[in-house]
């Protein structure tokens, strides 16, 4: 890989007038492609007991540790959060992962790939805050404590969402690019040691983005929980003034 290729987007594999196809799109199809016949391997032959396939081991743990890690932010139940969430965290992490075969760019090193991932966080907020809170509740919340804050909370959310984008594609492309760099320079080995730190990096990186996503939509979705500590608080005292 050259210092010109560290930007999956001025790699481009074919053009026709205004279209291209660069290396962002291909490689986003490819680690699309691939999360799609994983899931496939390993749910065609889904088994109960202790007798499992590797696959299925292997997408058990994964998914165990991402419902629990959802579980403790948001403080309820993770399945409704699972499959936005989760699939967030698994195209990040293995777009970054495949960064070690050569002439593999991570599309996360686009600023449009994390513009866009970013843009479905924040789309996805709403949605998942409304179906909690309800239409008008929801909306309640960007004129909270006041309707003057309206401009400042939706410019709060706007800001949130550019840090998103922004700190995914600042890491992955930094990372890409001192490698590229070293390889230009430097024997293989210190290059080949910064490549697994780059690796270790990605996954740090889509771990964080997975994150961030549940802290805001367990924000806008926060007055469910509060609804049910009120019935269970609600519950107790009664239960105790029958006593």
């Amino acid at each position: 890989m050259g210092i010109k290729d560290i930007s999956p987007d001025v790699l481009v594999f074919w053009s026709w007038h205004w279209a291209k196809l660069n290396a962002t799109i291909v490689y986003t199809w490819i680690a699309m492609l691939l999360l799609t016949l994983g899931s496939w391997l390993a749910t065609r032959n889904l088994q109960a007991g202790r007798k499992l396939s590797r696959w299925q081991n292997f997408l058990e743990v994964i998914v165990t540790a991402m419902r629990n890690q959802i579980r403790e932010i948001a403080q309820r139940d993770a399945a409704p959060f699972l499959p936005f969430v989760g699939t967030l965290f698994l195209f990040i992490a293995l777009s970054n992962l495949l960064a070690i075969i050569p002439g593999w760019v991570p599309p996360t090193a686009s600023l449009s790939t994390t513009a866009a991932l970013a843009l479905v966080v924040l789309i996805g907020v709403p949605i998942y805050g409304i179906q909690s809170r309800g239409f008008k509740q929801y909306l309640k919340l960007y004129v909270q404590p006041s309707p003057i804050m309206l401009p400042m909370n939706l410019l709060g959310e706007l800001s949130r969402t550019l840090a998103l984008a922004v700190r995914l594609f600042g890491n992955i492309m930094s990372g890409t690019k001192i490698a590229a760099i070293l390889l230009a320079i430097t024997p293989i080995l210190f290059p080949v040691v910064m490549q697994a730190l780059g690796l270790l990096t990605g996954m740090i990186q889509a771990y964080i983005f997975a994150v961030l996503a549940m802290v805001y939509i367990a924000s806008a979705a926060r007055i469910q929980q509060e609804r049910e500590q009120k019935t269970r608080e609600g519950a107790l005292a009664k239960g105790d003034d029958n006593g």
